[in-house]
C-alpha cells in the first residue's frame, strides 16, 4: 500500500545524478560507409561532445578525449563534422579550429590557422566540397561587442592552405551544397532583422573553373517565406522545405524558379533553424521521402501527394532534426512518452525498430516505469479564444499517495526560444519532480513552432504578453479543474523561458515562486545596440517586441529588471558564467536589486558553463537547489538534498 505523504516529500529512486547521466544527448547523425555515426554530449566529462559510431552491434568512440566535436557558430553551433573520402573533418571546441583525421592512420592535424584571439574565428556546418575540399561557414569577431561578427562561405583544403572565400551574400549563411554534376552550389541566407523562421533566401551560383562562385540567384524564399533545409535532387532541381502557405512543406525548386509543393498538408515538416545543418527530410527514392511531421517520422509520397505516419514508430513521438536514410531504412535520434532519446533504426519495409544506442543513461539508471509520468497532450483555451497546446505530467510514484484533502503543487514549464516547443516525451528532469509529488505542465504558448506560421506569429511584438498570459491561462485551467493547488504554483524556464518566468513573476499574481535559468531580464540591453547578447539574436526583439527606437517604452515596461519591486514571490536564478547568449551581467543586476528588498531569493552561478548546463555537477546542483527552493516556499520537507540559502 502506498504511504500517505505530503506532496513534494515523496521519496524517489530518481536522483539528480540520474538526470545528469541522462543528459548525454545524441546529435548530428550521419551514415558513413553503411555505419551510423553521431555526436553525443557527455556530462560526466565536463560536457565534452564525443563522436561515436555503431558497427557490428557495438558502439565505439571515433575520437578519444580530449577532442570535443562542437563549435560556436551562431553560439548554438552548426554541423560539426563530415567525412570526405578517407578523412574525417571536425571542429574542436577548445580552439574552434577545423581538424582532419586520417581514418586509416588515426592521425589528426589542424587544417585551419590558429586565430589571433581565443575563439576569434569559428567554423560550422561542414560539408563536402570540390576535389576533397570542405565547405563551411566561417564566423569572425570584428570588434569588442558580442554582436561584432562577420561571416562568409569558405573552402578548406585538407593540406591546410589558407581558407578560400566562396561567397558572402548575406549576414547569415548556411554552408553551400554542391550539385550532383559539380557545376553549381546552393545555400540559404538571411539578413537582420529577420530570423531564419521569418524569411530566408535559397541561393544558387555557378562554380567558376577556379573554384570560386559566380554571382548568385535567389530561387525561393523571401521576407515572409522561410526555407529551413535544401538538398540537390538532380543537377537541375532542388528539394526544399519552405512555408509560403504558412506550413513548412516539401517543395521541388527548378533552376528557372518554378516551385511545386509535393504534398500540401497543414502540418510542419520543417522547423526553426536554430542550428545550421539541421535536417527534417531525406529522399528515399521513387518519389518517396522520409520527413518529420511535427516531430514524428512519416513518409511523403509525391506520387499520391500524401504524408503518412510510420505506424510502427508511432510510440516515438519526437525525432531530432538529424536523421539519415540507407535504402528503405531510417536512422535517427528519437524519444517516446516512456523512453529517453536513443539512436534508432527503422526498417520501413518490415516495420522493425532497432535501438542502436541509448543516450549516456542506460536502462540501469531508469527506474521502474511506475515512477515515470505519462504525459497527457492537452489543448486549452486562452481568454482571447485561442488554442493553447500543452503536455501535462502528473505525479507518479507507487510508494506514495497524497492526503485526500491536499491538492498537487504544479510547475509551469516554459520552453526556450521562444521559437521552440515542448514534446510529450520522457524527461527525467520532469520526472525528478513528478516522482516526488510535484506536477509539471509544459506549455507550447503562442509563438511555439509545430503549429504553423500563424501560431508562431501570435507572439509578434507580444513577447512578455502572449507567452505570459497563455501560461497563466493553462495554470488557472488546471486549478479550475481541481488538479493543481492555486497556492502552490511555480513557473520555471531557461533562456527565453527564463524571461517569461521572470516576466510572469513581475506582472501577474498566479505564481508563488519562479525559477529562471540563464534568463533574459533587460530587453534594451539584450540587443546589438545594448551589447549584452550575441549577433544571431541581436535583432530578434525587432519582431518579438518591436523596432527601436519606436518601441523603446515597450522594452522598458516589459523588462523584468525594471519591475523588481512588483515580484509576486521568491525567485531562484541559475546562471552559467561563460554564457555569451544570456550573459551573467543581467542576472547580476537583478539580484543586486533584490538584496535588502525583503523578497526571498537565491542566485547560483556555475563557472565553465555556457548557455544551457552541460556538466554533470552543474545539473545536479541546479536540480537539487530547485527542489530545496520549492520545498521552502511551498512548505514541504526535502531532507535528501542540500538546503539552498534564501536571502532577502
Amino acid at each position: 500500500m502506498p504511504r500517505i505523504t505530503a506532496n513534494g516529500s515523496w521519496t524517489s529512486p530518481i536522483g539528480a545524478a540520474d538526470v545528469a547521466a541522462a543528459g548525454g544527448t545524441a546529435q548530428w547523425l550521419e551514415v558513413v560507409d553503411g555505419e551510423t555515426w553521431w555526436a553525443q554530449s557527455r556530462p560526466a566529462e565536463g560536457g565534452r561532445v564525443a563522436l561515436l559510431r555503431a558497427s557490428g552491434g557495438a558502439v565505439t568512440e571515433v575520437l578519444p578525449a580530449p577532442w570535443n566535436v562542437r563549435n560556436r557558430v551562431h553560439e548554438y553551433g552548426g554541423r560539426p563534422w563530415v567525412v570526405v573520402g578517407d578523412l574525417l573533418f571536425f571542429t574542436h571546441w577548445d580552439d574552434q579550429r577545423v581538424y582532419a583525421m586520417d581514418r586509416t592512420a588515426g592521425t589528426v592535424e589542424p587544417i585551419t590557422p590558429k586565430p589571433a584571439d581565443t575563439h576569434g574565428v569559428r567554423y560550422g556546418d561542414l560539408r563536402a566540397g570540390l576535389d576533397g575540399e570542405v565547405w563551411a561557414v566561417r564566423e569572425r569577431s570584428t570588434g569588442p561587442r558580442r554582436a561584432d561578427v562577420a561571416r562568409d562561405l569558405v573552402a578548406l583544403s585538407p593540406a591546410g592552405a589558407q581558407p578560400r572565400t566562396l561567397a558572402a551574400t548575406h549576414h547569415f549563411l548556411t554552408s553551400p551544397q554542391i550539385s550532383p554534376d559539380g557545376r553549381r552550389a546552393a545555400w540559404l541566407g538571411w539578413d537582420h532583422p529577420a530570423m531564419p523562421w521569418d524569411g530566408t533566401q535559397l541561393c544558387v551560383a555557378d562554380i567558376e573553373p577556379d573554384g570560386t562562385f559566380a554571382a548568385h540567384r535567389v530561387l525561393a524564399g523571401g521576407p515572409d517565406v522561410s526555407v529551413c533545409q535544401l538538398d540537390w535532387e538532380t543537377e537541375d532541381t532542388l528539394l526544399a522545405l519552405l512555408d509560403p502557405e504558412g506550413w513548412w512543406n516539401l517543395h521541388r525548386v527548378t533552376l528557372d524558379g518554378e516551385i511545386t509543393n509535393l504534398a500540401p498538408v497543414p502540418a510542419e515538416l520543417g522547423g526553426a533553424l536554430w542550428r545550421i545543418g539541421s535536417r527534417w527530410f531525406a529522399p528515399l527514392g521513387g518519389g518517396r521521402h522520409a520527413v518529420l511531421s511535427s516531430g514524428r517520422l512519416a513518409v511523403l509520397d509525391e506520387n499520391t501527394a500524401t504524408v503518412s505516419p510510420v505506424e510502427e514508430a508511432a510510440e516515438l513521438v519526437s525525432w531530432s532534426p538529424a536523421f539519415a536514410v540507407r535504402d528503405d531504412t531510417v536512422v535517427g535520434v528519437a524519444a517516446g512518452a516512456m523512453s529517453e532519446g536513443a539512436v534508432v533504426q527503422v526498417d520501413l519495409r518490415s516495420g522493425t525498430i532497432t535501438e542502436l544506442a541509448r543516450s549516456e543513461v542506460n536502462t540501469a539508471h531508469l527506474p521502474d516505469p511506475a515512477y515515470l509520468p505519462t504525459p497527457r497532450e492537452r489543448t486549452f483555451r486562452s481568454r482571447s479564444g485561442e488554442d493553447i497546446h500543452a503536455y501535462v505530467y502528473p505525479p507518479a510514484n507507487p510508494d506514495h499517495s497524497a492526503p485526500a484533502d491536499e491538492l498537487t503543487p504544479y510547475l509551469v514549464h516554459v520552453h526556450g526560444g521562444p521559437t521552440g516547443r515542448a514534446f510529450g516525451v520522457l524527461d527525467l528532469d520532469f520526472a525528478y519532480f513528478t516522482s516526488r509529488g510535484i506536477g509539471v505542465v509544459a506549455v507550447n504558448y503562442g509563438g511555439s513552432t509545430g503549429y504553423g506560421r500563424r501560431y508562431r506569429e501570435r507572439l509578434r511584438e507580444q513577447w512578455g504578453v502572449v507567452d505570459v498570459q497563455d501560461c497563466v491561462d493553462v495554470a488557472e485551467a488546471l486549478v479550475a479543474e481541481g488538479i493543481a493547488d492555486p497556492n502552490r504554483l511555480a513557473v520555471r524556464g531557461g533562456s527565453a523561458g527564463g524571461f517569461t518566468s521572470a516576466a510572469s513573476m513581475t506582472t501577474v499574481r498566479t505564481y508563488r515562486a519562479g525559477t529562471a535559468q540563464f534568463p533574459i531580464l533587460d530587453l534594451l540591453s539584450w540587443t546589438g545596440q545594448g551589447g549584452e547578447t550575441h549577433d544571431f539574436e541581436s535583432r530578434y526583439l525587432d519582431s518579438l517586441v518591436g523596432p527601436l527606437p519606436q518601441a523603446q517604452r515597450r522594452y522598458e515596461e516589459r523588462s523584468p529588471i525594471n519591475n523588481t519591486d512588483a515580484l509576486a514571490g521568491p525567485v531562484l536564478f541559475l546562471q552559467g558564467l561563460e554564457d555569451e547568449i544570456c550573459p551573467p551581467e543581467q542576472a547580476d543586476r537583478f539580484v543586486a536589486a533584490l538584496d535588502g528588498s525583503g523578497v526571498p531569493h537565491a542566485y547560483l552561478t556555475f563557472p565553465g558553463e555556457q548557455h544551457g548546463f552541460r556538466r554533470a555537477e552543474t545539473i545536479i546542483a541546479a536540480l537539487e537547489a530547485e527542489l530545496s527552493f520549492y520545498g521552502q516556499v511551498f512548505g514541504f520537507d526535502t531532507p535528501d538534498v542540500p538546503t539552498v540559502e534564501l536571502r532577502s
